[in-house]
């Protein structure tokens, strides 16, 4: 079985690398995705989807099949913005092929698994591995500014909740089944502001807030360890303040946290561990909880709040087995299973929605939102291949 898939797919190459050159061309910063949408949609068309939707959010579902068992395999299309582009190389958005490699924005972060998982399609109907499922391709958005946001759209607005989700961010064609989650906050102290050259007559809000941010920082060695997702942790990424002018003392201080949740970390964890860090550093402070308020290109907003759920499937769940067992079908070989470092859709289909998730992809992780942004052709090849026969192995009982 693993010749005939590998060998139908290498038949596609060219196809493929087109597609995703034009994907990569395709400028996409998230609230922008329109263009890229529709270009998924024409190759939807011609390879033969037997159902296109674009929802109200404006994620594009391409549906396959009409079976008992239903499965998404969902890339995010959005992208991170370029950054300083005399960093780059190659221009961000020329989809350079060099050595059998594109190059480009968004092209192991992650239009890679977009492309390949359409072609995946192309393989399934040609090679006759249709099976009792119904398949949908979704190119979602809004990812990079909100993960998991459009999948709240899509089981709470479209109804639509799949028994399997597989997510086609980078992997290195390795089988991931988890990762830490995040929740962002923030905290602000108060002051009383007076002239600079008598500061004893206000309250620094500032100072207040070091001593504070000092407990952060001993909080952070003190969080929990998982053996497979690894530590949990904490960090002050933005200092913001609020003074009448730069001779007086600030009467506000605001601080940014990124909070990484590792297995059994939650947001009631995070607010009681944080209101006890302000009681140690003997002040008085808020906790605000971030919520996330952008409009999708379609005009739709819809807000959430800037929790993210931790979510690990277990070594012997069975969409982790079957999808090793896919795995050595169609490459002959033992798959490595492993995590992601990075956040996904999976904090909603598997952290909020308790979907059985997993991840396989294309390109690795170490070149997203970096200038090397970059997918090799091969892992292309290889990721359809493996789209084309997952979906029937996971609708087998």
């Amino acid at each position: 079985m693993n010749e005939k898939i590998l060998k139908a797919a290498e038949k596609y190459r060219d196809e493929l690398t087109e597609f995703m050159r034009d994907l990569v061309k395709t400028k996409s910063y998230s609230t922008e995705e329109r263009e890229v949408i529709q270009r998924i949609k024409h190759e939807m068309e011609k390879v033969g989807f037997d159902e296109i939707i674009i929802d109200g959010m404006g994620n594009i579902l391409g549906r396959v099949g009409s079976g008992k068992k239903i499965i998404a395999m969902d890339a995010h299309i959005d992208t991170v913005e370029v950054g300083n582009p005399e960093i780059w190389e190659v221009d961000p958005f020329e989809a350079v092929v060099k050595n059998g490699v594109i190059y480009g924005r968004g092209a192991s972060d992650q239009k890679a698994g977009m492309a390949s998982m359409v072609y995946g399609v192309k393989l399934m109907k040609e090679l006759g591995l249709m099976g009792d499922f119904t398949l949908y391709v979704t190119g979602t958005v809004m990812e990079e500014d909100c993960d998991g946001l459009c999948w709240q759209y899509i089981i709470n607005e479209e109804g639509l909740k799949p028994d399997y989700v597989v997510i086609t961010e980078p992997t290195n064609l390795n089988i991931y089944r988890g990762h830490r989650g995040r929740i962002e906050l923030q905290i602000k102290t108060t002051g009383m502001s007076c002239h600079a050259s008598a500061p004893e007559r206000g309250v620094n809000a500032i100072y207040k807030m070091s001593r504070i941010i000092q407990e952060i920082e001993k909080l952070n060695d003190m969080l929990r360890k998982d053996p497979f997702l690894g530590k949990g942790t904490v960090a002050v990424t933005q200092i913001f303040f609020k003074s009448p002018s730069h001779n007086a003392v600030p009467d506000e201080c605001t601080i940014q946290l990124d909070r990484r949740l590792t297995k059994g970390e939650t947001r009631e964890v995070v607010i009681s561990e944080l209101e006890n860090v302000i009681k140690r550093a003997g002040e008085e402070a808020e906790i605000v909880e971030l919520e996330y308020r952008r409009t999708s290109y379609t005009g739709l907003e819809y807000p959430t709040k800037k929790y993210f759920p931790t979510w690990v499937m277990d070594e012997d769940h069975e969409i982790v087995r079957k999808s090793v067992e896919a795995y050595r079908t169609v490459f002959g070989e033992e798959p490595v299973v492993d995590k992601w470092t990075f956040s996904t859709n999976g904090v909603a289909t598997a952290g909020m929605f308790g979907i059985p998730t997993i991840g396989f992809g294309p390109g690795n992780e170490i070149h997203a939102h970096s200038p090397s942004d970059q997918v090799s052709i091969d892992h292309l090849v290889k990721a359809a291949a493996m789209y084309a026969y997952l979906p029937l192995k996971l609708s087998q009982d």
